[in-house]
């Protein structure tokens, strides 16, 4: 079995040649192996059948997409942060996104921080 690579696409050519991006943040042009014909032929049956045996698509086929809000991801604010020098060097070290790592790893203490405030308030109430 080959080395497992993970890459996005970027774009697609009507040519067949595609434009992907490596994790290191490379670029490579490359010959579509899609084989369309085929893909054109399925069912929707089939492709139903796919995706159900996918586990990336677990839990996806069943939401119902007319009650789904679409929001606009939060705009990132460009600053000027100091970090310790093992901590930065830690995140680069997973190569091209470690600014989005890091803002994961806020976030998330922010998400957690805030539970536990929400946690520990004494509940409302009414009175009547």
């Amino acid at each position: 079995m080959g080395t497992e690579r993970i890459v996005k696409l970027i774009g697609q050519s009507p040519s067949g040649e595609a434009v992907i991006e490596h994790e290191d943040g490379r670029l490579e042009r490359v010959k579509d192996r899609t084989d369309w014909a085929r893909i054109d032929a399925l069912t929707d049956d089939e492709i139903e059948q796919a995706a159900r045996s996918d586990p990336d698509w677990d839990g996806l086929l069943d939401i119902d997409w007319s009650q789904v809000e679409i929001t606009r991801p939060a705009r990132k604010q460009p600053i000027s942060i100091r970090l310790d020098e093992d901590v930065l060097d830690f995140f680069k070290r997973g190569g091209t996104g470690y600014q989005k790592r890091i803002n994961a790893v806020l976030r998330s203490y922010m998400s957690a921080s805030k539970q536990r405030a929400k946690a520990k308030s004494p509940a409302r109430r009414r009175s009547g």
